[in-house]
């Protein structure tokens, strides 16, 4: 079985962080996986977007035009991604930053206040990984053990700091269930 994702955002937002560390998981589990990542004229602040595509087979192309999940984090990419999503699937969306929901009634959309739950637990800068938990929990394409196994082995020794600042953010995101 393949499964699609775009992961789509503004620059700095770790949009690229969260699709690499899907596709880091993927590999480390010995799955067929594409990574491609796109960014707008500026790397801070502009667009920013990324396709993983994981398959159980040999994958023919990293392109993803239609996918199976979209995960957005500013409302430009939700109003241009939300129209994408194939039917049968699934948006999951930062509602502190997107103040709108899907109207399709063909996928599944779960919105996540991930930057509230990042500045209330001092986060800041997490929201990303919050929703990289609740991916995790909503999706099942990885057990969090195995996700947070991966994600702490590619953190520097320099950054070492930032693990349980991470772990946190992963644990609020799979947790949450409103």
């Amino acid at each position: 079985m393949t499964k699609t994702f775009i992961f789509a955002g503004s620059g700095g937002q770790g949009i690229q962080f969260s699709g690499k560390q899907i596709a880091k998981t993927a590999m480390h589990m010995d799955m067929p996986v594409t990574f491609l990542p796109s960014y707008g004229p500026e790397m801070r602040g502009g667009t920013s977007n990324c396709t993983v595509v994981i398959s159980d087979e040999e994958i023919g192309s990293p392109s993803v035009t239609y996918p199976d999940i979209a995960v957005t984090l500013n409302l430009p990419s939700f109003t241009k991604f939300e129209p994408r999503v194939k039917a049968g699937g699934m948006i999951i969306y930062d509602s502190t930053l997107i103040n709108i929901g899907s109207e399709r009634e063909d996928i599944t959309a779960l919105p996540i206040p991930a930057t509230e739950l990042a500045v209330e637990n001092d986060l800041e800068g997490f929201a990303n990984v919050i929703v990289l938990g609740f991916l995790l929990k909503k999706t099942g394409i990885f057990t969090i053990e195995n996700f947070r196994d991966f994600l702490i082995s590619s953190i520097p020794a320099s950054k070492a700091k930032l693990i349980e600042k991470n772990t946190t953010a992963l644990d609020l995101g799979y947790n949450y269930n409103k």
